[in-house]
């Protein structure tokens, strides 16, 4: 079998996992439950639900907030709009 480092499978390893379901020796794997599965709930609807329900001013500051994490006190450079003039030959 194949290690956690890389999860992918080649054609026989997962022909032999499917007979192995369909013959009843290897039991399919349970939904998650409890803590997991709420907390997979959580995640999946969390960000989006979060900025939602904050302010304008507030989504902001947390978005100044990460830019200064990511480029330090300096802005980011822009790219310039005018087009390079073309050489014609």
């Amino acid at each position: 079998m194949t290690d956690k480092k890389n999860p992918r499978k080649d054609f026989t390893q997962v022909a032999f996992g499917v007979f192995q379901q369909a013959t009843g020796e290897v039991a399919p794997k349970p939904d998650l439950t409890g803590k997991k599965a709420m907390s997979r709930k959580g995640g999946l609807k969390g960000g989006k639900t979060r900025m939602e329900t904050l302010t304008e001013e507030q989504r902001t500051e947390l978005a100044t907030k990460a830019a200064r994490a990511r480029w330090g006190d300096a802005a980011p450079a822009k790219k310039s709009c005018a087009a390079k003039p073309r050489s014609t030959k």
